[in-house]
């Protein structure tokens, strides 16, 4: 999924190179739990993360294209700033996740030879939500595909939905008993 995209609008921010389709003779695996510990985890989220916030702050993409898989190197650094050119007008601040702890909604794991994650930096009022992909290169894992973008911190009502009139609202109290007390 994330492999197949470049710098698709499904992402708002997303870059990424072209993965290798499975054949008709080898069908895709299923995902499977990356062999790889904690901190290595960290490593590669945030050195990814504070990697793209320098080229957002400085507008040269150079380094992070440079520090990639040669299949994120497709993109030259002047398309990469075009993707993500709204979050440097934004003024995208990343370098809180240099002390921030991740929270990964989605495991490492390994998909069609390549490690895939995601997850969030819980900070307030808004969150830093992530996309990884990287590629093996030489013993190491490499960037491949990269989303970010920010989100909610917390739960917020459906916006669509009318508010309920005073004749739908509960009557009575909360339904909650002081501690001690019997129904």
């Amino acid at each position: 999924m994330l492999a197949a995209l470049v710098a698709a609008s499904f992402f708002p921010t997303m870059a990424s190179a072209q993965s290798p389709k499975p054949s008709p003779a080898r069908p895709a695996q299923a995902p499977k739990p990356a062999d790889i510990d904690k901190n290595g985890v960290l490593i590669l989220i945030r050195s990814t993360l504070l990697a793209l916030d320098q080229a957002n702050k400085t507008g040269n993409y150079t380094v992070l294209r440079d520090l990639s898989a040669p299949g994120f190197q497709t993109n030259t650094a002047a398309r990469l700033g075009e993707i993500f050119a709204s979050q440097r007008k934004d003024n995208l601040d990343l370098s809180g996740v240099a002390v921030l702890e991740p929270q990964l909604s989605m495991l490492p794991q390994i998909e069609s030879g390549m490690m895939h994650m995601a997850g969030f930096f819980p900070s307030v009022p808004t969150q830093i939500r992530f996309e990884l992909l990287y590629a093996p290169v030489q013993g190491q894992w490499k960037l491949f595909g990269l989303s970010v973008s920010l989100g909610s911190s917390g739960p917020t009502a459906p916006s669509d939905a009318p508010a309920p009139s005073a004749s739908e609202q509960p009557k009575g109290g909360t339904g909650l008993r002081p501690s001690g007390q019997k129904p």
